[in-house]
């Protein structure tokens, strides 16, 4: 599979059998961003491509991975954790993504020095958690605004817009939780 963004989306909104008006509809963009995107003409934030993907209706991960198939696999290496971002100086890797019935997102987050998640805030359904395990991260949750370090954690309803943001000098790992599971 291709690792270009645009090439990834137009086959993906193909198979789900979507013109690039009707994913633009129900994403709430242009017809115009798409074909932007498609062609590689633009690189959409994370919450944008999220926004986009929530059209199809498709997880980041399963966008990034195109493998659908469930498991019942407990344990997983490190190389078996995807990469579900495609921003260099972000890596959200997943646990479990294709555990059976998963209740649970859980993610390894690095945020390279200066990343952010963009200025479009995330907001989707449920609640997520995490912790800081080294570096810092700068955390936004509606109007409150945060750096967190290490030990340092959050904890809040995702359907308030956020933003992470390593204002930093060094690379910012955290883990995550989210229920129900977003990616």
């Amino acid at each position: 599979m291709t690792d270009d963004i645009g090439t990834r989306l137009k086959l993906v909104r193909q198979i789900f059998g979507l013109t690039q008006r009707e994913l633009a509809r129900r994403a709430g963009v242009t017809n115009g961003a798409i074909s932007l995107i498609e062609q590689n003409r633009v690189s959409p934030s994370i919450s944008s491509l999220k926004k986009i993907l929530d059209g199809i209706p498709l997880s980041l991960a399963d966008f990034f991975t195109l493998n659908f198939s469930p498991s019942d696999d407990v344990f997983f290496t490190a190389d078996e954790l995807p990469k579900i971002t495609h921003q260099p100086e972000i890596s959200w890797r997943l646990v479990g993504r294709k555990t059976k019935g998963r209740a649970l997102g859980m993610l390894q987050e690095v945020y390279q020095p200066g990343a952010d998640t963009g200025d479009t805030m995330l907001r989707h359904e449920g609640e997520e958690c995490g912790i800081v395990v080294s570096g810092s991260i700068t955390v936004t949750v509606g109007v409150q605004e945060k750096t967190l370090n290490p030990g340092d954690a959050y904890y809040f309803k995702s359907d308030i817009p956020h933003r992470f943001r390593n204002l930093g000098d060094e690379p910012c790992v955290l883990i995550s939780a989210n229920s129900p599971p977003t990616f």
